[in-house]
């Protein structure tokens, strides 16, 4: 299976046409996993916990939206087997047998299998150090194999207060630049570039004033970083000023 690092949206990324279209059409072009591993930027938690494997309430992780937006639901099936498997590769991992999808989670898995006919499990980040978090990846590595689709799901750029209002706005030039410099290194598998991004990419400080968004991609790279097997970027463009581009590996 590919690997996948996505910019997951807010949750009205429902409402944008373009972006649901995308998600849509990049499940559509790869093989059906048989369960999906998340990363979510909206689970930090020490020491590595995964969520339930049984069908459990979504976390409604955002405020101040309108009542439909926490109406949604996806009750995709749990991964018990996927559980087991983590455990395995990463015999420190703990367990939160209450702890749903987030919104980082269900947001575009409700546009990628809509059908909510996948088995789903998420996994917290214990840390935001890239390089440990490279590591976690390349350890999870093995699922592939098995048919897993191992997401990375944040945003590319991601600075909240430096939004600019209208999904059609003028993207800022910081947010250009960082996301033309992760586009290139990715691309051109400059991993130790990206593992050391605060120093190496303009703009990381404001494109990232936090790295919880960007974090997921280490994951993702650590995946297929012992046979990489084609990087590209699948989805380009900015919302409301900020990168949605998002990466497949393999």
């Amino acid at each position: 299976m590919p690997v996948l690092y996505l910019s997951h949206g807010a949750p009205p990324l429902a409402d944008d046409e373009v972006w649901t279209g995308q998600l849509a059409r990049w499940s559509a072009e790869i093989p059906k996993p048989t369960s999906i591993l998340m990363v979510s930027a909206h689970w930090e938690e020490a020491p590595l916990s995964i969520g339930a494997t049984r069908t459990v309430p979504l976390i409604y992780d955002f405020w101040g939206f309108p009542q439909h937006y926490y109406d949604v639901q996806y009750a995709a099936p749990g991964a018990p087997a996927l559980a087991a498997e983590v455990g395995k590769l990463l015999p420190e991992t703990h367990q939160d047998t209450e702890r749903g999808l987030d919104h980082g989670a269900y947001v575009p898995l409700v546009e990628m299998y809509p059908d909510a006919d996948v088995p789903v499990l998420q996994m917290s980040m214990p840390t935001l150090e890239p390089e440990r978090l490279f590591e976690v990846g390349r350890r999870l590595a093995p699922l592939r194999d098995q048919g897993v689709l191992i997401v990375g799901s944040g945003f590319t750029t991601h600075n909240l207060r430096e939004m600019r209002p209208g999904a059609d706005a003028e993207p800022p030039a910081w947010s250009v630049e960082f996301d033309d410099w992760a586009e290139r290194a990715v691309g051109g598998g400059d991993v130790d570039a990206l593992l050391d991004f605060r120093d190496k990419a303009p703009a990381a400080r404001i494109a990232h004033p936090r790295t919880e968004h960007f974090a997921p991609l280490f994951v993702s790279l650590g995946a297929d970083a012992d046979a990489p097997s084609g990087r590209r970027s699948v989805i380009d463009g900015f919302w409301f000023g900020l990168a949605k581009r998002s990466f497949q590996f393999g």
